[in-house]
Formats: structure tokens, sequence, C-alpha cells
């Protein structure tokens, strides 16, 4: 018999439905992935109608999961990643059209000279991972990352076809916005948003508050394995090693390894949702905002299984239909966290959880609950 469900946090009346979804995400999810604890938020017009979590932060069920606990979101941090860009492009230190080798000279080596900013945070610069094999330790040591990288050929011709960068697409990221600004994402993202509990690169005297992962009970499923996907995803060296520890936490992948609660990620998806503003404060212009969103290239991924549209950074619904049925932007997380906004409906939700599945993107808990969510608006 399953134990009863006790979940905290607020349910605007209208939105019955979604709370039922979420406990059915604990008492009807496949793959025993109801054995986990999980957040979901939802802001309309900025102010939070569902933020509801369960279950226990530990895998041994002594602590329960609250609204204060962390918890990794892997690859829905690229949607922060996103956003972040997008501010330094309205602040007039970086244009999407420009050449990353522009800011970065070396980058420009082995064919890279004429990649964009847009190409690069639209998955088209052609190093979704390492050419050649590398210990997975590699990861820790930046400066020897960005050397290898800038160094590398692509592994296709550039701004020809998007091809997912797991990892690699946060450290070139990162290293654009740094000589641009100054500053890393980490440093941008608490400096600016300091309200919001979403931190790249965790100090310790947070580590506390980070729930434990339960890994995916399978590997995801990529299609036919070539070279390319290889590189991103299953050489030894494609990931740091590490997942979890004091040292990967404090890294700055903003890639990867972002930690947050999901009423900060909702919060900050809110700047797309509400025409860049958020609380008020005027983030993103229409003119950067419309950069951000656009489509910057469409087709069949040379890393994920999938027909994508990506924006600067940002997953398009167009076509995935993973964000709702209408037209929205977002990103999901290895094994199931997810980060969208719908401008249509000024809306934003986020969804975080500790038990992770093998699905890339389009998990079906989140998937869930935004049927559920649409239905009830």
């Amino acid at each position: 018999m399953t134990d009863p469900i006790d979940i905290q946090g607020v349910c605007a009346p209208g939105y019955e439905a979604v709370r039922e979804a979420f406990a059915d995400n604990f008492t009807e999810a496949p793959e025993g992935l109801n054995e986990q604890a999980a957040r979901f938020s939802v802001l309309v017009e900025g102010e939070a109608v569902v933020d509801l979590w369960a279950g226990h932060a530990d895998t041994a069920k002594t602590t329960p999961f609250t609204e204060a606990t962390l918890t990794s979101v892997f690859s829905t941090g690229k949607a922060v990643m996103a956003i972040l860009m997008a501010t330094a492009v309205e602040a007039g230190q970086i244009e999407y059209d420009q050449t990353v080798a522009s800011l970065w000279p070396e980058f420009g080596a082995a064919g890279k000279a004429d990649v964009t900013v847009a190409q690069l945070m639209s998955h088209q610069s052609g190093l979704p991972g390492f050419s050649e094999a590398v210990d997975p330790t590699i990861w820790f040591d930046v400066p020897a990352v960005l050397a290898r990288l800038a160094a590398q050929a692509p592994m296709w011709e550039p701004g020809t076809a998007s091809g997912y960068h797991p990892v690699t697409v946060g450290y070139l990221a990162n290293e654009v916005f740094r000589r641009a600004t100054g500053r890393t994402m980490g440093q941008a993202l608490r400096q600016d948003f300091s309200d919001l509990d979403l931190w790249i690169g965790l100090p310790e005297s947070e580590h506390g508050r980070v729930a434990q992962m339960r890994k995916p009970t399978a590997a995801p499923s990529l299609g036919t394995i070539d070279p390319i996907k290889q590189a991103a995803f299953l050489d030894r060296g494609s990931a740091p090693g590490g997942r979890g520890s004091a040292a990967w936490r404090e890294m700055e992948i903003p890639s990867a390894n972002l930690h947050g609660t999901a009423l900060g990620l909702a919060r900050l998806l809110g700047v797309v949702a509400n025409d860049g503003v958020l609380d008020g404060r005027s983030v993103l212009s229409a003119g950067t905002l419309e950069q951000l969103t656009r489509e910057r290239i469409q087709g069949r991924d040379k890393v994920l299984p999938y027909t994508i549209s990506w924006a600067a950074g940002l997953m398009r619904n167009d076509g995935l239909k993973v964000f709702g049925p209408d037209e929205a932007f977002g990103h999901y997380g290895w094994g199931g966290s997810m980060a969208m906004a719908d401008p249509s409906r000024r809306l934003s939700a986020a969804y975080v959880m500790t038990r992770q599945s093998p699905h890339l993107i389009g998990d079906p808990r989140p998937k869930r609950l935004l049927e559920a969510l649409y239905g009830a608006l």
C-alpha cells in the first residue's frame, strides 16, 4: 500500500486539477518514479498560483523536502544561462551576431572563425564534446577545457545544423560572457538576481540544503550512435565525474550544475513570459527578448533524437510540444526537471525532482502537470 502523500505549498482556486496531477505523479508514476521528492511552481503575471512540494530530501527519508530545499537541475540550467547571456546583450556588451572569436581570438582556430554567439548558444558550433578521449577530471580544470575546445576542429560545418552540447556549451558561453562583461555567469546571477534561490557554483555554506538525487533506472535513448553522439554523451570523459560532490557543486558549469528551487526558476523564466519584466524591474527590452527567443535553427538535431527549433539557448515549443499547447520557450534537464515560459498566457513554470528518469526531453511527470495546468486556464 502506498503511503499517503503529504503535499505542502499553495494552490489557488481553479487549479485543483494541478494538485491532483502532482499527487498522481507520486502514486501512479511508472518505473519506480514515485520514490522521489518534487516541486512544481507556476506563476501567472509574476504571481504564484501553484507552488507545491512533497517527499524527502534524502534517500533515507529522514529529511523532509521543503521550500528551502535545493535540487540540481542539470540542463534546465541552460534556460538560466540563456537569459544571463541576453542580459549582456541588453547591456550592449555582447551582440548575438558577433563572432565568438571577436571576444576570444583563440576560439577562431580550426575553422571556427565565423561562429557567432547566437550559433554557439543554439548548439551549432560543432563542439558537443571532445573529439579525442579525455580523462573526466579535465572538467575541473577550466583553462584546460577552454584551451582544448578552442583548438578543436568542429565535428560538422558550423551553422549548418544543431547538435546538442550537453556540457561544453556551458564552459564556452561562460567564457564569452566573462570576456565581454568581466564577470562569470555565476557571479552575475548572484549579483543581479540575488533574491532568486538559483546558484551556478554553489558555496559550501549552502550544501546542506541540497537534496540527494536518485539516478535513472535506464540510460537515455539517443538513437543510432555515431562519433558525434559518442563524444557528446558516451565517452568516459563526456561529462565531469563526481556529480554531487562538494567540488562539483562549487564549480561553475552553467550548462549542467545549476542548483535552485522550482520557484526561483519559474520567477526567472517569468522574464520571458512577461515582456522582459521581473518583479516590476525591466530586465530585457522587447528587442532583446525577440533576439533571445526567435528561431536560430530548426531540424533534426545531430545529438538528441528529436527535431528541434532552437532559439539563442532556449528550446522552442514548435514541433516538440513539450511545454504545453502554445508558443512557449524553455529547457529540460537530464532526468526530468523543466522550466518554461508562455508569453501568450504570461505564464512561467518549473518542475524539479529527485528521482531521475531516462527522459532527456518531455519527461511524463512535468508533461502531466502542464496538461493539467493548461486544462485549468
